[in-house]
């Protein structure tokens, strides 16, 4: 039996339509650095201390969009996967804990760079009332798959990810949260069907930024703000 097609949403029009900004998020010389064994062990640290503060930064918005799928979505499973996701951060914080000991970098002494505080005050915003349901998830899927997207290309064949970074790409390149992005994924794209075009134009725009804040990110970690 002839297999059928994957449906295409918008998410994977909007990802053709910006795939070069995608794919500098995605495959950013950070991430390629990592993979390929060349990578610069202190913008590694860089980075370790600035996402330790961006995940306590992300804890509130992932559990506002917990409320949100308990008032808007309709779709009780909405809610369980979201909550799924904002209980594996507990782990998370405590597992950059241990990563912070064993690298010797003090979270309580790191400042949050430009780019750390832009995006930020962008999850913040994004925390509002007056943002639409499917943007909000359309935000939420774009962050957790750039990591999974971005750590699974590390642990692909013919990878020379130094054995100590391993763990850190196994964190979000594992099969499992794959299936969680997708599943993340999912719910925006059936949100997205039934979404008025101003709403598509706000959830596309919201995707890209998204991107832009994530390459930022990386370049901060390589010794940019």
């Amino acid at each position: 039996m002839e297999k059928k097609p994957e449906k295409r949403g918008m998410i994977d029009t909007w990802i053709d339509k910006h795939r070069s900004i995608y794919t500098a998020a995605t495959r950013h010389a950070f991430v390629v650095s990592i993979r390929d064994g060349s990578v610069d062990l202190s913008s590694f640290k860089t980075w370790l201390g600035q996402d330790y503060l961006f995940v306590r930064g992300f804890v509130p918005f992932v559990a506002s969009v917990l409320i949100r799928a308990c008032k808007d979505s309709g779709e009780s499973s909405d809610m369980e996967v979201v909550l799924g996701g904002l209980a594996s951060l507990n782990d998370e914080i405590e597992w950059f804990k241990r990563e912070g000991s064993k690298w010797d970098v003090d979270f309580s002494t790191v400042v949050p760079q430009n780019a750390n505080q832009d995006y930020r005050r962008f999850l913040e915003a994004l925390m509002s009332n007056e943002v639409k349901y499917p943007v909000i998830m359309t935000a939420f899927w774009a962050i957790e798959a750039v990591y999974q997207e971005s750590f699974a290309h590390c642990l692909e064949d013919g990878n020379k990810t130094p054995v100590e970074l391993t763990g850190a790409c196994h964190r979000w390149g594992n099969d499992g949260f794959k299936q969680y992005c997708s599943s993340v994924k999912n719910i925006a794209e059936r949100c997205l069907e039934n979404a008025s075009g101003e709403v598509l134009a706000e959830a596309e725009d919201v995707l890209v930024r998204v991107l832009e804040h994530e390459v930022a990110f990386w370049e901060m970690s390589r010794g940019g703000q």
